[in-house]
């Protein structure tokens, strides 16, 4: 049963036990982040704040701040069963004639039905305009303030709606928006997002870029607006895929954009190209404060929302937080869009502990010389891939999620003279240690084992192995000596 909005889905990990009621006073200015911290260090449940500090709706974060959790918020028992579905989309191919497309369709057919009746629904009222503020003022909504050296409160969960003004197409992404004031918002909308480019054709055009807020909705249209989607894919095409039900959408009060309907809050406005303002500092996911920038304003006209709104937030920050958790379940289901580019593609890890963008781990069936540096150039070149900054390529055998087994083959396996690529390329705009903005040096490491092939002069050594007849010896005696049964060994793999 999808869940249609955020108040269905707190209701339900409420029941599960996976939320947790705060009825203690707390202010949203630093101490919200405190707490939330600590829960999501333990991977403890979603938080409801129902007591914030001079605001008149409550709080909820660490939402989506465990896989178990994102997985149920989308209809599936695990990741791996969500990246199983898109896997199935990427396997169809486009069929020869009458003939071929019932021979090689065959029950995708029924699959491609099934994604036409996900396209968003629109809907003539909805639950996001029961109530319209009578003037704007967002000092009325629990914006929090996450850091102390913050430079001010910041919506950290925003589904920021815009369009290509040549195509009409909606795109949605998770941007913060810094408040300076009742109305006025920061922008921070980074050069590489499609939201930057929008902007840059609706400059063009001498217009004004219209823009919506959608404060609080259903997981799966969450994840969407995170989620590495190429250019051309709606976003709520895809929400509705995941959650295996289309997205209600209704059309804004005052802006052309649909928005949707069952969201908890509703912002509407717009950006001037020409306009800039110091946005920054903010604590960000990189565990420093980001530097302070000109970004573009985005000026609030209107403000709808349910009749009792629940206010969304996320807190960024060194890991482990909610974004990073989020960051590794879209690693987890895009990987078979990884395989669909690359095939040789076995598995692939961006750790935790890199901040996800800056360090991959991925592992291929090696087939010829240099395949390693063929994967490293192309997943550079792949959407947001271009933004890792340490790539490491390792035989397919090589569990890329064991990082001492990562670590042990780069240092045995990887030769400093011979295989490691340098490049230079695009970084994150958040990235700290490139002395550019905006572009840095990228080394891929090449830890596979090499081969006369690779021009190699000398024969690769043979791996110790347990003998399979000891090895069954000893599983026998671990189980049955009764001194070795108590210690609970096992034999090595």
């Amino acid at each position: 049963m999808p869940f249609r909005s955020l108040g269905e889905f707190l209701d339900a990990l409420e029941s599960r036990q996976e939320l947790i009621r705060v009825r203690t006073p707390i202010s949203r200015d630093l101490e919200i982040t405190e707490v939330t911290q600590r829960v999501i260090a333990a991977r403890g449940p979603a938080l409801l704040f129902e007591q914030v500090t001079g605001a008149t709706m409550p709080v909820v974060t660490n939402l989506l701040g465990t896989a178990s959790r994102i997985a149920f918020g989308i209809g599936d028992s695990h990741l791996d069963a969500t990246a199983d579905r898109i896997a199935k989309l990427t396997r169809l191919k486009p069929p020869a004639g009458l003939v071929g497309a019932l021979k090689d369709l065959g029950g995708t057919i029924e699959l491609l039905g099934q994604l036409r009746s996900l396209a968003p629904k629109r809907v003539s009222s909805a639950p996001c305009q029961e109530v319209e503020a009578p003037t704007v003022d967002l000092d009325r909504l629990p914006i929090v303030r996450c850091w102390p050296k913050d430079g001010g409160r910041t919506i950290t969960f925003p589904i920021v709606i815009t369009s290509d003004p040549e195509t009409g197409a909606a795109h949605t992404g998770i941007y913060r928006l810094q408040q300076y004031g009742p109305d006025t918002l920061g922008f921070h909308v980074q050069r590489h997002r499609i939201g930057a480019h929008n902007l840059e054709k609706w400059a063009a055009r001498g217009e004004r870029m219209p823009v919506a807020i959608a404060l609080g909705a259903d997981p799966a249209t969450l994840l969407s607006g995170l989620a590495p989607i190429p250019e051309g894919i709606s976003n709520f095409v895809f929400a509705g895929f995941l959650r295996g039900s289309p997205v209600e959408m209704v059309r804004a009060r005052s802006v052309d954009l649909e928005v949707p309907a069952q969201s908890e809050i509703v912002l509407e406005g717009y950006v001037d190209p020409a306009e800039r303002r110091i946005e920054g500092p903010f604590g960000d996911h990189t565990g420093y404060y980001s530097a302070p920038e000109p970004f573009p304003v985005l000026h609030v006209t209107r403000v709808t929302h349910r009749a009792a709104p629940i206010y969304l937030a996320t807190v960024t920050g060194k890991p482990p937080t909610e974004d990073s958790v989020l960051g590794k379940a879209v690693e987890r289901i895009f990987l078979p869009v990884i395989r669909m580019v690359l095939p040789e593609v076995v598995d692939m890890n961006l750790p935790e502990e890199g901040l996800f963008i800056n360090v991959g781990i991925v592992s291929i069936r090696k087939l010829y010389p240099d395949h390693p540096r063929k994967v490293m150039h192309a997943l550079w070149g792949l959407g947001q891939m271009m933004f890792v900054r340490y790539l490491i390529v390792v035989d397919a055998e090589v569990d890329v999620h064991n990082l001492r087994e990562v670590l042990y083959r780069v240092g045995l396996q990887a030769d400093p003279g011979e295989d490691l690529e340098l490049a230079e390329g695009p970084v994150d705009q958040l990235s700290i240690s490139n002395p550019v903005p905006l572009r840095g040096g990228k080394v891929g490491i090449d830890a596979t084992k090499k081969s006369a092939d690779d021009g190699f002069p000398r024969p690769w050594p043979e791996e110790i192995a347990s003998d399979p007849e000891a090895a069954r010896a000893a599983a026998r005696i671990l189980a049955g000596d009764p001194g070795l049964a108590r210690l609970g060994l096992r034999p090595r793999p």
